[in-house]
């Protein structure tokens, strides 16, 4: 058979899949140009005299205590990969986990999922002597790790009734807590499968997944829901005091399913639109826009520039090893 006609062929076996490839390009093109326009629309709504002028009334107190929270969040994050360590039983130092947890952070913040999470973790463990599949083991329990801890804390704020959504929102107030019952009995779920479940082993793609341990799984869950916690409790630090910390955090929540949604890097402007959306009732958009703009600086800009430093001083040590081992 030809080239020409096994692609034929294939075109008649996929026709819905060839028109979705199709389609994928314009549509994809289109949301990004709305999301500008609305973007630039929510910019033109703000007093940008008053969120330059919050932004000069920071105390460096405060941002020294946002910084602080910063690198606790950043800690209780690479602890997700000694957790994976423990999990593919390899023989890695904490000193070599944090680094690579800590650099996959905030590449993963501030260049997506398939640059941090991924791409940087495969380089820094293959590196350290990982095998591909033990790689690929460590970034599904690190995601599992921060999504069931999501769903546990998320699942907690929304079903207690915390945070309510404006009038006229598509998702009502009662059906943001019926949604948060759901995370928690998923959560619960997941536990239960821990501790129950008689397979505890299948293969997707080549990959083995075993169900780890119950109590492997509760660290999991707390790991994550703190780590979260700790996100909400910087920007509440630059948030204006009168906010609750408990609605601060389910907007922090909710605003991150809308970041997944939107595949836009670090969440660019989503995170700004939702705290706007849900908070202009209680503080000015001012106040609000100059408080987010220096949770970007403190929790995602920083610790890029610091951890591009480690990578490239993790780079240089991984080349000199090379060149010491060459025979002369």
């Amino acid at each position: 058979m030809s080239r020409s006609d096994a692609q034929a062929t294939a075109h008649a076996e996929h026709p819905a899949k060839s028109r979705l490839s199709r389609w994928k390009r314009p549509l994809t093109m289109l949301f990004f140009l709305a999301l500008i326009v609305l973007l630039t629309m929510f910019a033109s709504r703000i007093e940008w005299a008053e969120v330059l002028h919050t932004l000069t009334e920071f105390k460096m107190r405060t941002l020294l205590i946002a910084a602080g929270l910063t690198l606790t969040s950043f800690l209780v994050y690479a602890c997700f990969d000694l957790i994976g360590r423990t999990y593919i039983r390899q023989d890695l130092t904490w000193k070599q986990i944090l680094p690579v947890g800590i650099i996959s952070y905030a590449f993963n913040l501030n260049l997506s999922a398939w640059v941090g999470g991924i791409a940087m973790r495969y380089r820094l463990y293959s590196r350290l002597g990982v095998s591909k599949s033990n790689i690929a083991k460590i970034l599904g329990l690190s995601l599992a790790t921060n999504w069931f801890g999501y769903m546990l804390i998320a699942g907690a704020i929304f079903s207690s009734g915390l945070v309510r959504m404006p009038p006229g929102w598509k998702l009502s107030s009662d059906a943001l807590q019926g949604v948060g019952v759901l995370l928690l009995l998923a959560s619960a779920g997941y536990l239960a499968a821990c501790q129950f479940s008689k397979r505890r082993e299948w293969a997707i793609r080549g990959v083995e997944i075993n169900l780890p341990s119950l109590r492997m799984a509760i660290l999991q869950l707390g790991l994550g829901a703190l780590n979260w916690s700790l996100m909400a409790a910087v920007i509440f630090t630059l948030l204006p005091s009168k906010l609750d910390y408990p609605l601060v955090l389910g907007v922090l929540l909710i605003s991150a399913i809308a970041g997944v949604i939107t595949h836009i890097p670090a969440g660019l402007g989503v995170l700004e639109a939702v705290f706007v959306a849900l908070l202009q009732h209680e503080v000015s958009r001012g106040s609000l826009v100059a408080g987010l703009l220096a949770y970007r600086a403190i929790y995602f800009l920083l610790p890029l520039l610091i951890t591009l430093v480690m990578y490239l001083v993790v780079e240089a040590k991984a080349k000199s090893l090379r060149i010491a081992k060459k025979p002369k």
